[in-house]
Parts: C-alpha cells; sequence; structure tokens
C-alpha cells in the first residue's frame, strides 16, 4: 500500500480542475495524491503531491523533474487506469477524486466502473456541477427540501428510502431497466440499498454533508478477496 492515511485523502486527476473546488476537498481531505498527470494540475496550482501514481503516459517530463523519486509510482499496466491504480494503493476513510469529470465521457464512466469494483473504499467524485458517490450498505444525508437526487444503478440493486418525492421501495433497478434520475429530497434522506450498484448524484454544493455521511456510516462494502 503506497498511501496509508486516518486522514482522507484528497486526489487529483488529469481532467478540468478548478481551485475552488480543489481548496473544498483539501479542506475536508488534506492529504494530497495524484493520478499520473494530476501532478501537473496540482503544480500549476502551487501544490505537491505526496504521491503520484498511475502508468505515467501523461505525467510531463517538467513534473518529474520537479517531483522527488520517492513520491514517483509508476505502474507498467494497461490493463487498469490511472485510477483503480490510485484505489488499489490508498488506504483512507474517504477519497474525494478532483478532476475525474469533464470533455471525456468515456473517462468519466470507467471512473464509475471502478468505484463499484472499489467498493468497500469510500470515494466521492467532484465535479463543477455535481458529484458522485457509490452508495455504500446505508447513508443518512442532511438535505435541505427541493435538493435534487438522482440514483443510477450500475447493476441489479434495490433498496429503501425515507426522505425522497418518490420513494424507491420495492422497485428493481438496473442500467438496462428502471433508474432513479431526477429525484428530490423532500427534507433529510435515508437510503438502504442491497449490494454496491447504485450511484448517487447529488450538487456540487452538497459535498460537505456527503462526505460527513459518509464518514459517519460505519457500515460499507466488503473489500473484494485477495486472488492467491
Amino acid at each position: 500500500m503506497i498511501v496509508q492515511s486516518s486522514e482522507a485523502v484528497t486526489l487529483i486527476g488529469g481532467a478540468d480542475v478548478r481551485r475552488p473546488s480543489l481548496d473544498r476537498a483539501l479542506n475536508i481531505a488534506p492529504r494530497l495524491v495524484a493520478a499520473d498527470g494530476g501532478a501537473d494540475a496540482a503544480l500549476a496550482l502551487g501544490l505537491t503531491p505526496e504521491a503520484v501514481i498511475g502508468d505515467f503516459d501523461s505525467l510531463s517530463d517538467e513534473a518529474r523533474a520537479r517531483l522527488a523519486d520517492d513520491s514517483l509510482h509508476p505502474f507498467a499496466d494497461q490493463d487498469t487506469t490511472d485510477f483503480d491504480k490510485c484505489l488499489d494503493n490508498i488506504s483512507a476513510p474517504l477519497v474525494i477524486g478532483v478532476g475525474f469529470s469533464g470533455a471525456r465521457l468515456d473517462h468519466q464512466l470507467a471512473a464509475y466502473n471502478t468505484m463499484v469494483r472499489h467498493a468497500h473504499q469510500r470515494c466521492i467524485l467532484l465535479g463543477t456541477e455535481e458529484l458522485v458517490l457509490l452508495a455504500p450498505p446505508s447513508l443518512a444525508l442532511d438535505l435541505p427540501p427541493g435538493c435534487p437526487v438522482s440514483l443510477f444503478p450500475l447493476g441489479a440493486v434495490e433498496g429503501v428510502s425515507d426522505g425522497l418525492r418518490w420513494p424507491i421501495s420495492g422497485l428493481r433497478f438496473s442500467p438496462d431497466g428502471r433508474v432513479g434520475t431526477s429525484n428530490v429530497a423532500t427534507g433529510p434522506v435515508d437510503l438502504s440499498v442491497t449490494a454496491p450498484k447504485m450511484l448517487v448524484i447529488l450538487p456540487e454544493h452538497a459535498l460537505e454533508e456527503a462526505a460527513r455521511a459518509l464518514l459517519d456510516r460505519p457500515a460499507t462494502w466488503p473489500a473484494p478477496v485477495a486472488r492467491g
């Protein structure tokens, strides 16, 4: 494990990174790690990541020269994304990813796939307009009435809810069937789901509440069993 932390970790990627969003993430998750070319984005903003993890196909020579050798952790594997490599090598109570959404829709979809496959790792991906997290077994969000709440399944999953305008109890969700987008909070929301397959999409201004909610919930999905 490259990064082992009792504090939450901010993970910076190579997509569009805005300083206000990064500062909000760092206020919650003060340790900064970069995914490959995210190190260039960090350095451009005057910040130095404690570790850089990835295949280094987008890390600039200039960034390499400015970073300490012992902070660079290259992986030649091309079968996984840099986000995969990072979550495989970070142990922290929460990871907040900034710079993983933007112009490349395929990269965003790959990141959501990674979140599901690393369901034991609490993670929030913060974009410019929204944030995305994988629902743990249960989640309590103190949201104001009228706050948009979208649920998108990446596999078969069911659940129960309280505080949503359209409750989800009794519904069977799947990516090629029923989805739960464009729901709305009527106040504080309690959500429980049966499997680590449900993405929760909230406005970006809910970051602090989403982070609190994840950190306050002791239950999480089990880590995958290592194959020996």
